[in-house]
């Protein structure tokens, strides 16, 4: 990642540091990582050595938005176990201390691959780190959540139909204009929402490559980073969710192989992947074709709002724009795979 200086409180960060956190030694300088991250994450270079933190925006926020207590929660219950993550190390939920709440996170000094092409690595080795994101991703769904006390992580019900309800309020609400594939979208997915299971899990939901920290020289995942969408959930929510990459065309809303040459690049199918995932889970792949309307109608949701605050002219606007475009392709990628269901 790269770093621009970030405008935290440094003396009073290190004193609650130094009270807060065995071996931490003064004194610190913080930089902002730059990104799309929307709880702001800092470089921190001490003393004692190199840390990250992860704050609250200050200001009013939602409610339920920006928890990063919730993502200091889950990487606790994660840590030591089979599912890779940078050691905790403290929460402070003092707005006094730098103006929001924020945690401290071990330094995991490793590589981000941004392009799920993965044009830096030879071809040959792309298959390994396809399936290196796979096999993490299987050992988070084959995790008990109550064996780690997050049983009480999600709320309960149907995940798939509280999302789409929830993702479908998003849109209206910041609705420009009308766009026949998410009308349909909109109208097909509560109709085949699968029922309720009993097959939840802890889902990171934003499972994608550059949410990876990777090994400077292979591929051997070192960490997963950015829980904040995290819940107990459907677990083919977040393979839907990495598979996407395969179909999007290239675009600035998440790195997209559908118009690359796959099997050119030594990327794995859908379908291997979706296999493999199957066999490190043991769990049965049903309903693959909601699941992934589902996150493209997420997406174009998601994208829907970026545009419209665009034209509000509440986010910065050459790139809000451009990912507000891919509204109506995404929801068209989404509206093709109901349509053949």
């Amino acid at each position: 990642m790269t770093a621009a200086l970030a405008s935290l409180p440094e003396a009073s960060l290190a004193r609650w540091l130094e009270a807060h956190v065995p071996g931490f030694r003064g004194p610190l300088a913080a930089t902002k990582f730059k990104g799309g991250q929307s709880n702001p994450t800092y470089r921190i270079d001490a003393a004692s050595g190199t840390y990250v933190l992860r704050r609250k925006p200050p200001g009013r926020l939602l409610a339920s938005a920006h928890a990063v207590d919730r993502e200091f929660r889950v990487l606790r219950a994660l840590h030591g176990g089979p599912v890779p993550v940078a050691e905790p190390l403290a929460l402070c939920e003092d707005d006094a201390v730098i103006g929001s709440m924020f945690y401290l996170m071990a330094f995991v000094p490793g590589r981000i691959h941004w392009d799920p092409a993965l044009p830096e690595v030879p071809t040959g080795q792309r298959r390994a780190y396809h399936e290196a994101i796979v096999d993490t991703l299987a050992a988070l769904h084959t995790l008990d959540p109550a064996a780690i006390g997050l049983a009480d992580y999600g709320r309960p019900g149907n995940y798939f139909a509280r999302q789409v309800h929830r993702w479908t309020e998003q849109y209206r609400a910041s609705e420009t204009h009308r766009i026949d594939a998410m009308e349909a979208l909109i109208e097909w997915l509560p109709a085949h929402c699968p029922a309720d299971d009993g097959s939840a899990a802890l889902v990171h939901g934003d499972y994608r490559i550059d949410n990876l920290m990777f090994a400077p020289d292979r591929p051997e995942v070192l960490a997963v980073v950015d829980w904040e969408l995290s819940t107990l959930g459907h677990p083919l929510s977040d393979l839907a969710y990495y598979c996407m990459s395969l179909r999007l065309p290239k675009n600035p809303v998440v790195p997209g192989l559908g118009d690359a040459d796959r099997a050119a690049l030594g990327i794995p199918d859908e379908s291997e992947l979706v296999a493999r995932w199957a066999g490190r889970t043991g769990r049965a792949v049903r309903d693959w074709d909601f699941a992934l309307a589902f996150n493209f109608f997420r997406l174009a949701a998601i994208a829907q709002g970026v545009h419209a605050r665009a034209l509000a002219g509440n986010a910065s606007s050459e790139q809000a724009l451009a990912v507000g475009r891919m509204t109506g392709v995404v929801a068209g990628l989404g509206a093709e795979i109901v349509g053949r269901s």
